[in-house]
């Protein structure tokens, strides 16, 4: 079966394709259907002079998402989407669709959320998800080549790896277990066998949280490196993700553009040395009149531009009434994409002050929180590596730093443009006694990591690695506001359906 995505490949023959109607208009004797089938779009021209009456007629019949297939002769067209069009010679109509319900118009994000399984169709959706799948693969192919070796941790754990707070508890066979938090203990069990391993799979945080980075599902990878220090742990990071972005920009320059996505600090990212900064380097910064400047003038820019955008609105909402249809279709986007930007001013507007007095108050040995990365990565254009963190808000497997036991031997990877952390990683303890003194502290329960233990009593060596989260990965990339957008069927607090 042909698919969109070939066209090129039967230029000025003659191609059956199934899909679906994602638009459609009608002229005197023509009607031009918009299709959609997984691969692509593709306008597709049904004449009445090129067809009999009755596939005319049925081709008029077709709503949104009804589901077709036809049959025509494939012309090269650089005005049309995708560059080809199909000049139809024959059409069956599979089903006549039900009205839909996600049309042009501005739908509420709670709207489409609940209908999440058909907002999936929609273009923006679509490029998302398939920037998604070439980051799944480009990550299983640089792993390869960089001779590591996929293995899987389990789902169900007998112990925490990020903290007891935000386990999800579960009966198994009448005793205790938990969803992950991570694969990474086992990861390190694995690397003891075979030197350089990878997990890739489900994690669960039962964070009861609603920002735009959390997810209670999601989905990690966790390199995991025998005789590995934190230095080679950063480089490691650093060429992975220059390796994905390299592999997005190339493939899928259409997509982004549907997206709308500037894609500058994607190739900074990939041209540029990443930023690297110490913890305390980076508070310092954080606390800096230049941060404060920043802010303020980001403050000022954003009423200036919101002053301006709603100008523009109302000029446009003049022109509505008496302009003809093709230019209403445009106005009624525009419209549409200044709301949607009215609302990240607002949201802006509300948070910059907020930023401003907790950098200002910000104390050493304390975490980052979402804001103090935003504003960090705000003032580079490409992603930031901060590392040695203070070892009190780090887990308790990271190695301490000996030339100051304050601090631990751990990494933050910040993606530029305020996305924040989308890497966690660190060297690991490789001691025995300090890490039986680190569980101690920690008040876990030894018994529950004695097989963890049994990794530093039986061939120890220096090793570490690092968490990516696939999901804010995702939207770095594609340059969306909120991961729910980057996952086929997010899971937060609340959202359980569909």
């Amino acid at each position: 079966m042909t698919t969109i995505k070939q066209l090129s490949n039967f230029q000025d023959q003659s191609v059956t394709l199934k899909g679906w109607v994602y638009n459609s208009r009608s002229g005197k004797g023509l009607h031009f259907i918009e299709l959609r089938d997984g691969s692509g779009l593709c306008q597709c021209i049904v004449s009445a002079d090129e067809v009999s009456d009755s596939v005319f007629e049925s081709a008029g019949t077709l709503k949104q998402e009804s589901s077709l297939e036809i049959t025509g002769k494939v012309v090269k067209d650089d005005r049309s989407v995708g560059g080809y069009e199909l000049h139809a010679t024959d059409l069956k109509v599979i089903q006549i669709a039900e009205d839909y319900p996600i049309t042009p118009k501005d739908h509420g994000v709670e709207f489409l959320m609940n209908n999440r399984h058909l907002w999936l169709r929609s273009q923006r959706q679509w490029a998302a998800m398939q920037i998604r799948n070439t980051i799944q693969f480009t990550i299983h192919q640089f792993f390869q080549e960089e001779g590591f070796i996929q293995m899987d941790a389990p789902v169900f754990t007998g112990n925490a790896a990020e903290g007891t707070t935000t386990l999800f508890e579960t009966d198994y066979f009448e005793e205790k277990a938990y969803l992950t938090q991570s694969g990474q203990l086992y990861a390190e069990a694995m690397a003891m066998a075979h030197g350089k391993v990878y997990t890739f799979g489900p994690t669960f945080r039962a964070e009861k949280s609603k920002t735009r980075r959390h997810l209670t599902e999601f989905w990690m990878i966790e390199p995991e490196m025998a005789f590995y220090d934190l230095d080679m742990n950063m480089e490691l990071a650093e060429k992975m993700l220059k390796y994905i972005v390299e592999k997005v920009l190339e493939k899928h320059e259409a997509e982004l553009k549907t997206l709308e996505r500037d894609t500058t600090f994607l190739k900074n990212a990939v041209a540029n040395p990443f930023i690297k900064i110490s913890y305390t380097d980076a508070v310092e910064q954080l606390k800096s009149d230049k941060t404060a400047n920043m802010l303020s003038q980001m403050f000022d820019d954003r009423e200036k531009e919101l002053a301006a955008i709603k100008k523009e609105m109302e000029e446009i909402k003049k022109e509505h009434g008496s302009a003809k249809k093709w230019r209403k279709a445009q106005i009624d986007q525009r419209i549409k994409d200044i709301h949607v930007r009215i609302d990240q001013i607002e949201e802006d507007l509300r948070n910059i002050p907020v930023w401003k007095k907790s950098a200002a108050n910000f104390e050493w040995g304390n975490d980052f929180g979402g804001s103090d990365e935003t504003i960090l990565t705000m003032q580079y254009d490409t992603p930031v590596m901060v590392h040695r963190y203070p070892a009190e808000v780090k887990a308790f497997y990271m190695k301490r730093d000996p030339e100051d036991e304050k601090l631990a031997l751990a990494l933050d990877v910040l993606a530029p443009e305020g996305y924040g952390e989308i890497i966690g990683g660190s060297q690991r303890e490789d001691s025995l006694e300090a890490l039986k003194e680190r569980i101690a502290e920690h008040d876990l329960p030894e018994e529950a990591f004695d097989w963890y233990l049994d990794l530093r009593k039986f061939g120890s060596v220096p090793h570490s690695g690092y968490g990516l989260g696939l999901e804010r990965t995702v939207g770095w990339i594609c340059g969306l506001n909120h991961v729910r957008e980057t996952i086929p069927f997010p899971r937060m607090l609340g959202r359980l359906k569909p």
